[in-house]
């Protein structure tokens, strides 16, 4: 729903009232994106993965590694602007939440025709010293993103460990001696926030950005049942040995992209 219904209006006793029909919806549609990844254990390895010689269970080591690996690869997806891999891969937050908002077409909608489906964005370039406009920026992106039905606000930040501890620099030195032999000169990571926003930071994160979201706004959508789905052992009739598949068919899309903001060009 994007906009007000237009018959809307003040009027007089008997004078008429309009009937037109009012455009007020429309839609955005996703693409699935998949994401797969192979084990093989060949026989001779499952022969020499016991006894005295099995240190660990190899085969579920290696399926350990496959989950770290599918993790460590829809993680960089998640910060992409979807155009990696012939375009296959997940419409990450490069693409949902722009740097440059009023071009582009997500989820298939048009940003440059439609106002309502652009995200927050502003820079936080630097005027005389590093990360000097940094939370007057965070400030203006953060109150755009909140300007919306029932007062919901942004929950959660990400940015890069750079930007984290330039922000981390401009808070208030804070010094706790709890002992003769210890002291605490700093915030722990996990209670770093802005204006009741949790900040995390994300080595895959575009350099100089700061993304503002609200998980209701922000979704990771995957089908039933294909999560991280695993076939096999599936035995291939010319070789000794069995395939393990993981799959998962995903991707990431917004339902409100107006509630999402950017701080950009950090410095």
């Amino acid at each position: 729903m994007y906009a007000q219904n237009g018959t809307v209006g003040f009027y007089s006793d008997t004078e008429t009232i309009a009937t037109n029909r009012s455009d007020v919806f429309d839609r955005a549609e996703f693409a699935w994106k998949e994401v797969a990844g192979t084990v093989l254990q060949s026989d001779l390895e499952d022969a020499i993965n016991q006894g005295s010689a099995k240190k660990f269970d190899l085969l579920d080591k290696k399926l350990m590694n496959l989950r770290t690996s599918l993790d460590s690869t829809l993680d960089a997806s998640l910060f992409s602007d979807g155009n990696g891999t012939g375009g296959k891969e997940l419409g990450g937050l490069q693409l949902l939440i722009s740097t440059t908002p009023t071009s582009g077409t997500v989820g298939a909608i048009s940003a440059a025709s439609f106002a309502f489906w652009r995200n927050q964005q502003a820079s936080g370039a630097q005027s005389s010293s590093a990360f000097d406009n940094l939370r007057a920026t965070m400030r203006s992106v953060y109150n755009s993103a909140s300007n919306g039905y029932a007062g919901k606000h942004p929950k959660y930040a990400v940015t890069t460990q750079t930007v984290f501890q330039g922000y981390e620099g401009l808070l208030t030195i804070n010094e706790r001696f709890v002992d003769k032999k210890s002291g605490d000169g700093g915030f722990k990571n996990e209670t770093l926030m802005f204006k009741g926003a949790a900040i995390s930071y994300d080595a895959n994160c575009l350099a100089g950005a700061l993304y503002f979201y609200r998980p209701e706004f922000l979704q990771l959508a995957y089908l039933k049942g294909h999560w991280y789905k695993m076939t096999g052992p599936i035995r291939p009739a010319n070789q000794t040995a069995e395939i393990y598949q993981v799959a998962a068919r995903c991707n990431l899309i917004t339902t409100n992209r107006r509630m999402l903001g950017v701080v950009s060009s950090i410095t």
